[in-house]
């Protein structure tokens, strides 16, 4: 038990410090992450040292059931691959520069517009996408506007990471919480409706508080103009999403499981851009046989999280064989379930970050028992919202961190802390308060 235990903490005690001290390495022309090689080693170690079964591994990845990885990691990078394709596009920057040429009214007209696009894209697509679109286009526009891009940087990053709570897709902690315990796709929505929109309103007064002394500078809204690439692939594109999240909705009750749902809208949408490419291939219209836009997608899928949700799966198997998931459950007690997992997943995602939390709190709530839903749900809602209280907190955060570096920007622990204090806690129990009312 012992050995295991100090592995698996050794395993995410270096992970934290490689986040922190040195998040990327550079092997020739490519940068390397360094989070998901620690965890992958930390997992190879419990294998080769017989630590951790690999027939019960086996077992788990290749089972027909909701919480096997492979499924939730197919169903996540599925619906990252539609939403990827339409920011390439231009899909993302088009409406950002559209909506921002409105803002008429200053700063703050400026600033709740920004919130709301964010946030109503983030319910439809992902937290993660819309942090790699908006963040590139906020420090561009900031800077020719001649303001300061904190409290738009924040804003964008406190709404994708609340309004990704609205529904299971949002993030793929929402996905693994939410498939293991057999919530489907309307379920989820029904109860998470209100906390989310209840935690969005808290969490935008919070940052209007915070930031508005820098929102009565003046502002020149001087957006340069942006256009949808390729208005045929556009439609392609719009369509797939559209139609995947109306069969995700469907799914449960036409017996369609949502990773395969996904998988199929992914796999069309990519038949369908070769095979427009290849018309235009034949009639010497324009463009290479394999678009730049598909090339670009498959580029900038997460791979990453493959071996590193693989790898911490490995590490809660291992944890929970000598007993120590059993062990959280007993701690957390069955009374009070909203606040006890509500509030531990925040601050356990903050020490390990919110995917491996999820791995091992679906394994701590007890399955089938009164306050099982309850926990799950509560659970969801702390690993959305860690994200922005530490840069630990969630992948985005390393993310965040690492796109404002490339635009000369510093976002550093004690500015996600400030954050933290100021929006995540008031923000986590408004939600927590609204889940009370749903389940």
């Amino acid at each position: 038990m012992i050995p295991t235990i100090l592995i698996a903490a050794a395993t995410c005690l270096l992970m934290i410090l490689s986040i922190l001290f040195f998040p990327k390495v550079h092997i020739g022309h490519h940068n390397l992450d360094t989070y998901w090689p620690i965890t992958l080693c930390g997992a190879a170690a419990l294998l080769i040292l017989g630590l951790a079964d690999p027939h019960a591994i086996l077992s788990a990845l290749t089972a027909n059931t909701a919480v096997n990885p492979i499924k939730i990691l197919v169903l996540f990078l599925s619906m990252t691959l539609l939403s990827v394709f339409l920011d390439e596009l231009g899909f993302f920057r088009y409406l950002a520069a559209f909506a921002l040429k409105r803002a008429h009214g200053g700063q703050v007209t400026l600033f709740l517009i920004l919130y709301l696009l964010v946030s109503v894209l983030t319910v439809f697509t992902s937290n993660d996408v819309i942090i790699l679109s908006f963040t590139p286009f906020i420090c561009y526009f900031s800077k020719n506007a001649k303001i300061s891009p904190m409290p738009y940087l924040a804003a964008e990053f406190v709404a994708a990471n609340t309004w990704s709570m609205a529904l299971v897709i949002g993030n793929p902690t929402n996905i693994y919480l939410a498939t293991g315990a057999g919530i489907n796709f309307v379920e989820y929505l029904k109860v998470m409706l209100l906390p989310t929109l209840l935690a969005g309103t808290a969490a935008f007064i919070a940052l209007f508080l915070l930031f508005r002394r820098r929102l009565t500078e003046p502002i020149t809204v001087c957006c340069h103009e942006e256009h949808i690439g390729d208005k045929p692939l556009f439609v392609l594109g719009i369509a797939h999403l559209g139609v995947c999240t109306l069969l995700l909705a469907l799914g449960s009750y036409i017996g369609l499981e949502m990773w395969l749902v996904s998988l199929c809208a992914a796999i069309s949408l990519m038949l369908c851009t070769l095979a427009v490419s290849l018309v235009r291939h034949i009639r010497h219209i324009s463009g290479p046989l394999l678009p730049r836009e598909l090339r670009s997608c498959l580029g900038r899928e997460p791979w990453q999280l493959v071996p590193f949700v693989l790898s911490m799966f490995v590490l809660i198997v291992a944890l929970s064989e000598v007993g120590v998931t059993d062990a959280i459950a007993t701690l957390l007690g069955n009374e009070h379930p909203i606040l006890s997992y509500g509030v531990i997943s925040f601050l356990t995602a903050n020490l390990v970050d919110n995917i491996p939390m999820s791995v091992l709190f679906e394994r701590v709530i007890p399955s089938g028992e009164a306050f099982s839903e309850a926990a799950v749900y509560a659970t969801v809602i702390g690993s959305n919202l860690s994200a922005f209280l530490t840069p630990i907190g969630a992948l985005a955060g390393i993310m965040f961190s690492a796109l404002l570096a490339k635009q000369g920007l510093r976002f550093g622990y004690l500015d996600f802390l400030k954050i933290g204090v100021t929006v995540a806690i008031p923000t986590l129990g408004v939600a927590l308060f609204g889940l009370s009312l749903t389940v």
